[in-house]
């Protein structure tokens, strides 16, 4: 453990987040070092996304449908249109450490809007999904494996005494909203 972390609470920098990685307190599954940014780490595209099935009426009392995308070299998004994408790399976060999610500044230039909710809490386990939007009059093609958000990584005041254990947890490949389970 860091011995800043009992002290400081603060945005991690890339020399915290590498001892982290490398004592095994943060996990990223595939790690590329190179993807370590001054006070970040950047993360990719994974190949899996979904789209939303038109022919329904959206409600938060129940499932909603979605359209499985997967095996492409890249995602394609249409002009004004919502996907599900999700990050290659797996995260599991300690009890005392939280994430924020943010675009990259060259994606969001080109329209993309990136969001995920924002946040990731203490000993959140899984991979990440993201909200996509193209804002741009123009289709977006995306690669696969391209740099496509950053985790901002911070230490909290104290460990959670109650670590993430909510319906995403474990959650792998891009995961539609599961709203409807806080109406159970």
């Amino acid at each position: 453990m860091l011995n800043s972390r009992k002290e400081n609470k603060m945005i991690l920098t890339d020399i915290s987040i590498r001892k982290l990685i490398s004592e095994g307190e943060l996990r990223i599954t595939p790690f590329h070092p190179d993807n370590i940014q001054p006070a970040s780490l950047d993360c990719t595209l994974a190949p899996d996304y979904l789209t939303i099935d038109p022919n329904q009426e959206i409600c938060c009392t129940k499932p909603i449908q979605y359209i499985p995308h997967s095996g492409s070299k890249q995602i394609t998004i249409k002009p004004h249109e919502f996907v599900l994408a999700t990050i290659q790399e797996t995260i599991e976060l300690p009890n005392d450490i939280t994430a924020f999610v943010e675009g990259r500044s060259s994606i969001g230039r080109m329209g993309l809007f990136i969001q995920n909710a924002g946040w990731v809490d203490p000993g959140f386990r899984g991979q990440i999904t993201l909200e996509l939007f193209n804002a741009s009059p123009s289709v977006m093609k995306l690669p696969i494996g391209q740099r496509i958000c950053q985790l901002v990584f911070s230490t909290v005041t104290a460990p959670a005494e109650r670590p993430y254990a909510g319906k995403y947890v474990g959650q792998k490949g891009a995961v539609g909203s599961r709203i409807h389970q806080d109406w159970q």
